[in-house]
């Protein structure tokens, strides 16, 4: 161990946490850093026999660091290096180093401000970013900044900004420390991978596999990922290479074989992105990397999260390429190109800024904040997910009106659980065993296997009944591989916690009224009440206004009214995955606060009529409705114009005089430029609806109603007396022509008129003719005698000098009986074949 890089930086650690209390180590993976720091600092005389508390992003990583510490101690785990996870506590009174998961520090804050005892806290792997470290590294800096001037802070990564965070500590010393790696060779993919994530990958591993030596990691997004593509490569690998899955749920036995070499044979690890850094696998000769990672996705417009699958960032890929290069000379195969690398993100974001907030809202609240502003953050969160995690407490009676902790809130931060979940535990009365099985269910992942060809109901009574005949002792139930054991096994682990912590029965209970799995969903999941679509099997609308689907065929797509308790926000609507059904009578009585009630007019595009009714509505459901007999007329009107803007000016009933007079005007306040003539365009005339048709609406209710207006007379009142004269001898409707007729001119705002005419009847006329006082030359259309267009002229005079006789020969020889004079511009203008002809 004395040969790791790290231990050339631990006098220069050592001097700058005795002088200044706070330092930031930038170290690669292999350093040694997770376990000799610790070990060399806890015999520091400043340290004083105080505790140190070293944080892991992970469970995982947790254990393995405190094994390998104690290891090197000589001592088993518990004595002097010791550590706490969810559902799990090695710690005695000897111990000086506690290695613990991110949430248990913050457990400790809250209940221990000062933290008595302590007198160093390390956060490593922070680049990995996640909520629990943002969260706890701002609690520890406001508990230094104003209680503990004595306690020390560390902050460790492998891949991060340390200016950033040295500015964040006050300016904290940055000591960087060198690896112990050797040269890894990348090899790509020549053109993007087809194939899905776990076929993909199988075919990569068999290449290593053919191509290296040595154990092989290889890194996939997810839990569903590994288990394909180990059952893929049992098929296909060699003898004496085997596949051994790691993620954060399995088992302690399952992720202890596959963190411990073989004594014959090849391993190959399949993995998450919890083996990028803070986790050593000893005996990797090769890296396998889908390239891909599952992340939460947070949107605080739909109050839902989506589990997205990304591209990992450049940092990441680096990072698990490194994993190749620890004992020797290794290869690293990615599976995409190197255009692909080119366009991979530096990093990913901090999980602060992705995340549902609800959980650290509430933290805040109990810290005594109600506005994140009143503590220091590498990065704020951001506020419209801050907005919609208070609004979500504040509905779950967590938070009162002005943000701050109630006293049902404090009991559920004490439940270490998701907010909406303590919510329910809490509120379940006499049905707190199956509140707690709900619970536990939909925190963990789900315990119903996932095979080809098996397509399980998203109803969460099928969990329910499976889980109970487990614990019957049904185990036929597992051995078909319906039932996830490992998963049963964590159910009934918190289910076993969470009753230890409720204590006595919960104090909110709801008397003797049972309600069935839907109605205790509805506790924790209000705005995720769901009513089916009219005409529609399963498709539902939620509370919350967002459109969620069934899975095709599910038997909960006839329910009238579900409780969605586990969906993705999707794109257009969202995926159910967890769901129960619910009465109206439950949500009558369950929601009964947030049920409103009351008269509304609104237009209905399906019958393209206003509608008045009496509604009762939960969110965006309408729960019930019936006509009513009275109708305010103001009300009607508002909701007539609603109805217009959606139909569009079309449904006015316009003829053609009346839209050229429309154009008239308009082409006028063009060439004017004159904004006392009023802007009769589409946008304008729907943006001011409320001016010039409401009055006219008394008694129109209907799309069919909208024909009995006279849209001339309410039109035409838009003009002054004035302006309707000068609109008349500025933009006439039509012109007299030189032989006599009247001829109509077509208007387009803000272009010429087009004048249509028979090139004969402007005999004798020289110029062109104008409108608006002479400023604007119409535009003519000269026509055949067989009224088809000739010339297209704003010139009439050149007309007649330079085009005329070749249009004469042509029309002459075509039309012999009409009149062709010589010269047009002396020739008498005519309607008819020749002059003075009656024909």
């Amino acid at each position: 161990m004395s040969q790791l890089p790290v231990t050339q930086l631990l006098p220069e650690l050592c001097r700058t946490l005795a002088e200044s209390g706070r330092a930031v180590v930038a170290a690669p993976p292999g350093s040694g850093k997770t376990t000799l720091i610790p070990l060399e600092l806890v015999r520091q005389p400043w340290l004083s026999g105080q505790k140190i508390l070293m944080l892991e992003p992970r469970r995982l990583a947790t254990r393995a660091a405190a094994r390998r510490m104690a290891q090197l101690l000589g001592e088993p785990v518990g004595q002097q290096v010791g550590y706490q996870v969810r559902f799990e506590r090695e710690i005695s009174t000897n111990t000086r180093i506690e290695v613990v998961t991110e949430g248990i520090l913050t457990r400790r804050l809250q209940q221990d401000p000062e933290l008595r005892g302590v007198g160093l806290i390390i956060f490593d792997e922070f680049h990995e970013r996640s909520l629990h470290a943002d969260l706890a590294l701002a609690l520890t800096l406001d508990v230094m900044n104003n209680l503990r001037d004595d306690l020390r802070l560390l902050v460790m990564s492998a891949t991060l900004d340390t200016g950033a965070v040295a500015g964040l500590l006050g300016g904290a010393p940055v000591i960087v420390g060198e690896g112990r790696s050797h040269p890894v060779e990348l090899r790509y993919l020549e053109r993007p991978a087809m194939a899905d994530i776990s076929e993909s990958l199988a075919r990569g591993v068999l290449r290593a596999v053919t191509e290296t030596a040595g154990d092989i990691l290889a890194f996939l997004p997810g839990s569903g990922e590994i288990r394909r593509a180990a059952s893929l490569l049992k098929e296909r690998l060699p003898p004496g290479v085997t596949p051994f899955p790691l993620y954060g749920d399995l088992s302690r036995a399952d992720q202890d074989a596959a963190l411990t070499p073989l004594a014959e044979g090849r391993r190959v690890v399949l993995a998450t992105s919890i083996a990028e850094t803070s986790l050593t696998i000893e005996g990797i000769g090769a890296v396998v990397d889908a390239g891909w990672a599952r992340r939460p996705r947070f949107d605080p417009n739909s109050g839902l999260s989506r589990l997205q699958t990304v591209r990992v960032s450049a940092a990441s890929a680096e990072q698990r390429a490194g994993r190749a290069g620890r004992l020797g000379p290794g290869v690293c195969y990615r599976l995409w190109t190197v255009a692909e690398q080119a366009r991979l993100i530096p990093h990913q974001p901090p999980e602060l800024l992705e995340a549902d907030l609800a959980p650290l809202v509430l933290e805040l609240a109990l810290w005594g904040v109600t506005s994140a502003d009143r503590l220091v953050w590498l990065d704020g969160p951001p506020a419209g997910a801050y907005a919609q995690a208070r609004e979500l407490l504040q509905r779950l009676d967590a938070l009162d009106a002005q943000g701050r902790i109630t006293a049902l809130g404090r009991r559920m931060v004490g439940l270490a659980l998701h907010p909406r979940l303590a919510h329910l535990l809490l509120n379940a009365g006499g049905q707190v065993d199956l509140a707690l099985d709900l619970a536990a269910l939909l925190n963990e992942r789900d315990i119903l296997r996932r095979r080809p060809g098996v397509i399980h109901s998203i109803d969460i009574e099928e969990r329910l009944h499976r889980l109970a005949a487990w614990r019957q002792g049904r185990r036929e139930i597992a051995a078909e591989g319906m039932l996830d054991r490992s998963v049963s096994q964590q159910v009934e682990r918190s289910v076993k916690q969470w009753r230890r912590l409720l204590g006595s029965d919960p104090e909110r209970g709801r008397g003797d009224q049972q309600l069935s799995v839907g109605g205790l969903l509805s506790l924790a999941f209000p705005e995720r009440i769901a009513q089916r679509r009219p005409g529609s099997d399963g498709r539902y609308l939620l509370a919350s206004g967002r459109g969620v689907v069934l899975p095709e065929g599910d038997p909960l797509s006839g329910s009238e009214y579900l409780v969605v308790a586990a969906l993705d926000a999707g794109r257009r609507e969202g995926r159910a995955y967890l769901a129960a059904p619910i009465t109206l009578d439950e949500i009558r009585s369950i929601q009964a606060p947030q049920i409103g009630s009351g008269r509304r007019m609104a237009w209905e595009s399906a019958s393209q009529s206003v509608v008045a009714r009496k509604e009762e509505r939960l969110g965006s459901l309408i729960l019930s409705l019936r006509p009513l007999n009275r109708i305010d007329q103001d009300e009607s009107g508002r909701a007539m114009l609603t109805g217009i803007r959606q139909m569009g000016l079309g449904a006015l009933p316009w003829n053609e005089a009346l839209l050229q007079w429309r154009q008239r005007v308009m082409s006028l306040r063009s060439w004017l430029d004159d904004p006392a003539w009023p802007d009769l365009s589409d946008a304008a005339l729907l943006d001011c609806l409320e001016e010039w048709l409401a009055p006219w609406l008394t008694g129109i209710s209907r799309r069919e109603h909208l024909k009995q207006l006279d849209l001339d007379a309410i039109l035409h009142s838009r003009l002054s007396w004035e302006q309707q004269q000068q609109l008349e001898k500025l933009a006439p409707a039509s012109l007299t022509m030189p032989s006599g007729g009247r001829r109509r001119l077509h208007y387009q705002a803000a272009e010429p008129p087009v004048l249509a005419v028979r090139l004969q009847e402007l005999f004798g006329l020289r110029q062109t003719p104008t409108v608006c006082r002479g400023t604007v030359n119409v535009m003519l259309h000269l026509l055949s005698p067989a009224q088809r267009p000739i010339q297209v002229t704003q010139d009439l005079a050149g007309f007649w000098d330079r085009t005329y006789a070749e249009v004469r020969k042509e029309l002459k020889g075509r039309y012999p009986k009409h009149y062709w004079p010589d010269d047009p511009g002396s020739a008498v203008p005519t309607a008819r074949v020749r002059p003075g002809n009656k024909r």
